[in-house]
């Protein structure tokens, strides 16, 4: 009688722990799609850590990030959408003229051909949030 209670309690412990980690994985879904929703883009290139850091931030939420490809596939170039949009590094993120960058990321922040206010470098989830005004979960 004990190995069965064993067994279900195992196999419920199984169920619960695969739920809780299928979850998690979409945990900031809401988050990256108001994120795209507002006009917040990230540029970025396949071979970039720096890029890899923050997709990861986001798990497979990022699917949902307005997210720009800049590096042609051999890595001999730039794109010509993001050489037009004139990026200079990797990550950047872009934010529509009404979103504030906060004073202590004022080393970081450019502005793109049409006003856009950008920020290089990997931002945490919590900036993101407060910039865009977007709510994280």
């Amino acid at each position: 009688m004990k190995s069965k209670s064993t067994k279900i309690f195992s196999i419920g412990l199984v169920i619960l722990l695969l739920l809780l980690v299928g979850c998690n994985s979409t945990k900031y879904d809401a988050f990256a799609q108001c994120l795209a929703d507002s006009g917040v883009k990230e540029y970025g290139a396949f071979w970039c850590p720096h890029c890899a850091d923050q997709k990861r931030m986001f798990s497979d939420s990022f699917q949902y990030v307005n997210y720009v490809e800049c590096s042609l596939p051999d890595r001999s170039g730039q794109t010509e959408v993001c050489a037009r949009a004139g990026i200079p590094s990797y990550p950047v993120w872009e934010f529509q003229e009404d979103m504030e960058i906060p004073f202590d990321l004022a080393n970081r922040k450019m502005t793109g051909p049409n006003g856009e206010n950008r920020i290089s470098g990997v931002l945490p989830l919590e900036r993101l949030a407060e910039i865009s005004g977007c709510s994280l979960p």
